[in-house]
């Protein structure tokens, strides 16, 4: 039996190939600009691959502001922008430091520093010494007056979910959710 002249293919002429050539022109374009465009890499990337190691940051004398983050989180990629203007800013004056609670390599950080909840901030002093902690996204605003504060030795500013911390010295051996866990 003979093939019928119906179920071989065909190839596609000039102005078919023009035209699907137009349309992934079209689908690349929508796809930049839906991404925000070409970016070698997002702001929150940007700054974890150029942080400083924590243990170095709290040693050189600086004041500085540990992140941790996630790539998924919402609010920290929103914050991101932000955090990028401020280690900008402050450049040499205050460590940004990122940690993605994503890592196991920060394990030991995340139970260190008792994070169950993202963005978690906190702050170190220029001798190394904890002086607060945030949880939740900060506005430009707030970070800026957040690292004023730190790079002039002055109280932080008082805002809503963040606070003084505390010295323990020892504490009892708790449980606690993973920060991914949301439950």
């Amino acid at each position: 039996m003979a093939p019928s002249p119906d179920s071989s293919p065909r190839s596609l002429g000039p102005l078919e190939r023009l035209i699907l050539v137009g349309i992934a022109l079209l689908l690349a374009g929508a796809l930049l600009w839906l991404r925000g465009g070409i970016q070698p890499q997002a702001p929150l990337e940007k700054l974890a691959r150029q942080s400083l190691d924590l243990p170095a940051a709290r040693a050189n004398g600086r004041p500085t502001l540990l992140e941790f983050y996630a790539d998924w989180c919402q609010a920290c990629r929103a914050m991101a922008p932000a955090m990028e203007q401020l280690e900008q800013r402050r450049r040499g004056q205050l460590n940004v430091v990122l940690l993605n609670v994503d890592n196991p390599r920060w394990q030991p950080e995340l139970e260190r520093f008792e994070v169950n909840g993202i963005p978690q901030l906190e702050f170190f002093a220029s001798n190394g010494e904890p002086v607060g902690r945030a949880v939740g996204a900060r506005t430009p605003t707030e970070l800026q007056a957040i690292g004023d504060a730190l790079v002039a030795g002055r109280p932080l500013p008082q805002l809503a979910g963040a606070g003084l911390t505390s010295r323990v010295e020892s504490a009892p051996a708790a449980t606690m959710a993973a920060p991914r866990s949301h439950g």
